[in-house]
């Protein structure tokens, strides 16, 4: 008997272009409790969570909220039955204040002009609940994505509502960071709201969910109680079989030099980074958030100015002002956000793949619709890219994205391939997948470069491990040298202690 307040989903189906991606899809979500839900890309898992916060409509099935139908047309109709939808991607203006944020488009008025005393207090209210300590009139730029996180629970909670679903929100996070959000979590949860938590982070979901929902190939398979379940039988219902999830020891790298850096420095941002990563080798850089991972990368593939130092490639110096004079020298890199940096969400899978190389060949004139169906089609089974290559990118499952976003720059042989959290938001049946095209890759010969947030990772795909910390660079470790307790011990900064 489903308790009459809840938010009740029932034989909801989903098709798209004639492929179903939801079928029959029933669950409860009781007022003051969490569900996990759980499943591979592709499960299912944000099209069910689009459908409910009125994103997308259902073909067939209903909802029901405390009792009542409920059939949002779009997401202002769900607010304003009190559901709000918390995405992974951070949806803020920059220029605009916390407060301003919280209240966009309904900022509270006074004889026809903005109240700010009251948007700044009620604003200092709702981030007090979450015991976020920040001045709500400063503006959102230069906030750590964390901090921009809990603005988004805030505008959430500012509303009231009912339910809240969170898709993925600790993709982006360190664990202290996850912690906090868990937290924030549960004082939703205190006050009465019903919670959606989606994440791949199993240990998460086992941790704050008193329910979880696995969905596979959009189906409902199986449902637990939480307490004492197994990580291993979580991963067997969202692949369907048993699942051993383990990393393989890279081979031995070669002695051949491919990519070097020496004295690359950014001015504010990092300084005197020196290395080199040989013909087959991985080579992963670990830190913590803030310790400039990202931004020597960037820099080394020419998105980013340095102030100083060089990058060579095969002994030769390479003058790298953008990311063209990179991938002319045979370096490329996979962004860390795929969305916004490596892929053009509304052209297909296939367009996506062909889109660095069209340049070069419409100088012969030979780029066709039939050339770019045939090179995609010629790599998805390399890159085990599975849900159409020939739709928009926008609807494949984020595992089948950054596969795509592999492919788009592996389809050309680089000497240097550089990687910024390859397996974000992925499943654990993508993460093998994408693995396996690191270590393929290797070991034809290509040089390649892994910057992760995963230690477990990073530990487990490199032949060594340079660490950052504060814009340094701490020491590079071998294999057998690199640990947890040791990386992690590099990458706190002065003062800091595990």
């Amino acid at each position: 008997m489903t308790s009459l307040k809840s938010l009740t989903v029932t034989n909801i189906d989903k098709s798209y272009a004639g492929v179903q991606v939801l079928h029959s899809v029933s669950f409860s979500i009781p007022a003051g409790e969490v569900v996990g839900f759980i499943g591979e890309n592709g499960a299912g898992k944000s099209t069910i969570s689009s459908i409910i916060a009125g994103v997308v409509q259902a073909d067939s099935g209903h909802l029901l909220i405390d009792g009542e139908p409920y059939s949002p047309a779009s997401p202002a109709d769900a607010i304003s039955s009190g559901v709000a939808l918390i995405h992974q991607e951070i949806r803020m203006i920059p220029e605009l204040s916390i407060a301003e944020n919280i209240y966009l488009g309904r900022l509270p008025m006074k004889n026809g002009r903005v109240d700010n005393e009251k948007l700044y207090s009620d604003s200092t209210e709702v981030l007090k609940k979450l015991g976020v300590g920040i001045d709500p009139r400063r503006k959102i730029r230069g906030l750590s994505i964390a901090t921009q996180q809990s603005i988004e629970i805030a505008k959430a909670i500012s509303r009231n509502p009912r339910y809240v679903i969170f898709d993925e929100p600790s993709a982006s996070l360190t664990p202290h960071e996850t912690d906090r959000v868990l937290e924030q979590i549960n004082v939703l949860k205190n006050s009465g709201a019903g919670v959606i938590y989606i994440s791949h982070r199993l240990e998460e979901v086992i941790s704050i969910a008193s329910q979880i929902v696995c969905l596979r190939d959009g189906s409902v398979v199986k449902t637990w109680d939480t307490g004492k379940i197994s990580h291993d039988e979580l991963v067997k219902a969202m692949v369907g079989r048993d699942f051993k999830f383990s990393h393989s020891a890279p081979p031995p790298a070669s002695e051949d030099v491919v990519l070097e850096v020496k004295n690359l420095s950014r001015e504010g941002v990092f300084a005197n980074i020196n290395f080199s990563v040989a013909k087959g080798e991985v080579l992963g850089i670990a830190g913590l958030v803030g310790a400039g991972r990202s931004e020597l990368v960037r820099t080394i593939a020419g998105v980013d100015r340095s102030t100083y130092g060089s990058v060579l490639v095969n002994g030769q110096v390479i003058k790298i002002k953008a990311p063209s004079h990179a991938i002319k020298a045979g370096i490329v890199m996979v962004p860390e956000d795929r969305k916004s940096q490596g892929l053009n969400l509304g052209r297909t899978g296939a367009e996506n793949m062909a889109s660095p190389w069209e340049r070069i060949l419409r100088r012969a004139k030979i780029v066709t619709n039939a050339w770019v169906r045939k090179l995609a089609e010629d790599n998805v089974k390399s890159f085990d890219i599975r849900g159409g290559i020939h739709q928009p990118v926008v609807r494949l499952s984020g595992g089948n994205q950054q596969k795509v976003l592999l492919a788009k720059w592996l389809i050309r042989e680089p000497k240097v391939l550089i990687l910024d959290e390859p397996t974000r938001g992925v499943d654990v049946g993508a993460k093998m997948a994408i693995y396996q095209i690191i270590r393929d890759t290797a070991a034809r010969g290509v040089a390649i470069v892994v910057v992760s947030s995963e230690l477990e990772e990073i530990l487990g795909i490199s032949n060594r491990v340079l660490v950052m910390s504060g814009g340094l660079q701490k020491k590079i470790l071998s294999r057998d040298e690199a640990n947890a307790e040791t990386v992690m011990s590099l990458a706190m900064p002065a003062g800091m202690h595990l």
